[in-house]
């Protein structure tokens, strides 16, 4: 179980996150687009994801692409922890947080589409869904409930965000995050070391940071009381 870093554990760092990459990379909402007729980076609000597609080409291509992009995440995560679980129990969780920054960085930064792509949110929600349990009640009802209630989705996306941060720091310091058990070889360790506990807060830092630097165009909108509105029941004009 070595959890030192070491030239071996650095590569399966950069493994990880280049595996998240290349699945961030699946741009639903470019292929949709295109399959329409139309660049969706060129309509709207110029955003590769979710929200643009919704009030661009309608729910059922809206649904399509969150689905999409949750689930591209939920398998380069699950993927390395399969690959990962067993050489590298310590370091379990770590590498998922890898593999989720990747799947976020591809999808915001696409490298066949000169990396313009989206703001990484729907990828985030599908690395919280299959980065721990204890997670997804909070989040599902923190994200869709502000959007039923303001309707405002990047106010949403910025709470979740948030939300992310708190709750991998709280989960962190509470013990949540044990190594991984393997049976076979009876291996258990109560907690994760600190050091690797430490890391992990800097990575959800970074995503939480990178989920507002994607939507400083609408924090300013939403500050000036400019922020556009989005309506699932509703059609949503497109300007």
């Amino acid at each position: 179980m070595n959890t030192e870093l070491t030239v071996q554990t650095i590569s399966v760092r950069v493994i990880c996150l280049l595996i998240g990459y290349l699945f961030g990379n699946f741009q639903t909402s470019y292929f949709i687009g295109k399959a329409n007729g139309i660049d969706i980076r060129e309509k709207g609000s110029g955003n590769a994801g979710t929200t643009n597609t919704l009030r661009v080409l309608g729910k059922k291509a809206g649904l399509i692409v969150m689905l999409t992009d949750i689930f591209k995440s939920i398998l380069a995560v699950t993927l390395v922890y399969f690959i990962f679980r067993v050489q590298y129990p310590n370091l379990i969780y770590l590498l998922k947080l890898y593999a989720g920054l990747g799947a976020i960085l591809g999808h915001n930064y696409p490298f066949y589409l000169k990396f313009k792509g989206g703001k990484g949110i729907a990828a985030m929600g599908g690395m919280i869904l299959a980065f721990h349990w204890a997670y997804i009640p909070i989040d599902l009802l923190l994200f869709y409930g502000t959007v039923a209630v303001t309707h405002y989705v990047s106010f949403a996306s910025l709470l979740l965000s948030v939300s992310f941060l708190v709750q991998t720091v709280l989960m962190g310091e509470m013990g949540y995050f044990r190594p991984y058990l393997d049976p076979a070889r009876a291996i258990m360790v109560p907690v994760i070391p600190n050091s690797i506990r430490y890391e992990m807060y800097a990575l959800a830092f970074i995503i939480t940071a990178m989920a507002f630097i994607r939507h400083r165009s609408n924090i300013k909108k939403l500050v000036k009381g400019e922020e556009r509105k989005t309506y699932v029941f509703k059609k949503n004009k497109t300007e």
